[in-house]
């Protein structure tokens, strides 16, 4: 049976995909420090687990609306005027399977053959593929030195068939937050091309020091008009696996959407509904402990990366780091760099190649000060050892 050609030329998760080998090598009795994981280390939240023990036990485990439960696209929509400074109603709400499953309904509803996205760079793998499935054309543009959007660039990019723009703030992996006159600008560009723009603000509870997360939906009406948010429970809240998220755009698009939804997966899962509600009715005071958790653990990150002489931008937001490590690549580039530190020191990161950026590396933060200390010493064995051979 053969598949055809947008299906078979589907990619993999290329970070799922290192995960799945460093557990693999745990699993055979190897003593590997994950850092290519990008899910938090922390439990969910205590009132998260009660709801959602308390769902299975009440047999609150039926088919749900297609669009998600009613009161909780009630709850997302004031916790979204809350936290975006911007009045929602339920009907621009549509939960989803996940925030992943958000993004690729979005691009299905909005593309068409040969669209394309701009999209600046880096950013998250899975975009390319979920742009490409949906018969639509990624523009990659590159960052500035300190991992902000190039906007000049961004704005040059354009064409007559650029449709969208896909931002993510804060970034995987750099961890920058845009800035509310960055976003003004691209909200320019928005207004003056007809793009619309599709905001993925997973990580945006998570920011750190003086930073602030900004959507391009609270700067106008008009850019509130033409932007979509994609948000969920994973980062937040540490939900990983309870696959849970939403969409938020204009009235008419999200039916369209929700139409989408039932035909294609039907309801999100009533379980996890039942806990993202019990999250988003009144903060867990565990979100703020993982926050300062995380805030600690960059700072120890980029103090000894930079340490050992590689460029490392201070990540503002998300639990990632992004060094450079271009003095120590071969032909390989990054992708052999890490398959070398994998097997040489058991440290398992991410090659920057995954995110549009040959010569770095991620490394994430989800885990202890004392293995991310570690994971530092195995770092910096393997690159004195990678500069004895290049210098030999």
């Amino acid at each position: 049976m053969q598949p055809n050609p947008r299906a078979s030329n589907l990619a993999g998760s290329a970070t799922l995909a290192l995960d799945a080998r460093a557990k693999e090598l745990i699993r055979s009795g190897v003593d590997v420090i994950n850092m290519a994981c990008g899910e938090p280390d922390f439990d969910a939240p205590a009132a998260v687990q009660a709801a959602a023990v308390a769902a299975v036990g009440g047999g609150n485990v039926r088919y749900t609306p297609p669009a998600g439960r009613p009161d909780l696209r009630e709850t997302v929509a004031r916790h979204l005027s809350a936290t975006r400074s911007i009045e929602v109603g339920p009907e621009e709400v549509v939960i989803t399977h996940s925030g992943k499953h958000a993004l690729s309904h979005a691009f299905l509803a909005l593309l068409e053959e040969g669209d394309e996205v701009l999209m600046p760079l880096p950013a998250w793998s899975s975009y390319d593929e979920e742009i490409r499935f949906a018969g639509g054309v990624p523009l990659h543009v590159g960052p500035r030195s300190d991992m902000g959007p190039n906007l000049e660039a961004i704005e040059q990019a354009c064409t007559e068939r650029t449709r969208g723009i896909l931002l993510n703030t804060p970034c995987n992996p750099s961890g920058y937050v845009w800035r509310a006159e960055e976003l003004r600008r691209l909200g320019d560009l928005a207004l003056e091309r007809d793009l619309w723009i599709l905001s993925d603000e997973i990580y945006g509870r998570l920011v750190f020091g003086d930073a602030v997360h900004v959507s391009p939906a609270t700067l106008s009406p008009e850019l509130r008009a033409r932007t979509l948010i994609v948000d969920g429970a994973s980062k937040a809240y540490a939900m990983t696996g309870y696959r849970i998220g939403f969409l938020f755009g204009p009235a008419d698009l999200i039916a369209v959407v929700a139409r989408m939804q039932s035909q294609l997966s039907g309801s999100p899962n009533a379980i996890s509904q039942e806990a993202f509600l019990a999250a988003l009715s009144e903060e867990p005071p565990e979100v703020e402990q993982m926050v300062r958790a995380f805030d600690e653990r960059r700072q120890v990150m980029v103090e000894g990366l930079r340490d050992m002489g590689l460029d490392t931008p201070l990540p503002r937001g998300a639990f990632y780091a992004f060094p450079s490590v271009l003095p120590y690549l071969d032909e390989r580039g990054a992708q052999g760099f890490c398959a070398d530190l994998l097997e040489e020191q058991a440290l398992a990161i991410v090659p920057g190649e995954v995110f549009g950026m040959d010569d770095h590396v991620r490394l994430s933060c989800a885990l202890s000060v004392e293995n991310i200390r570690r994971a530092l010493e195995r770092l910096g064995a393997f690159l004195d050892a990678r500069q004895q051979v290049s210098s030999a």
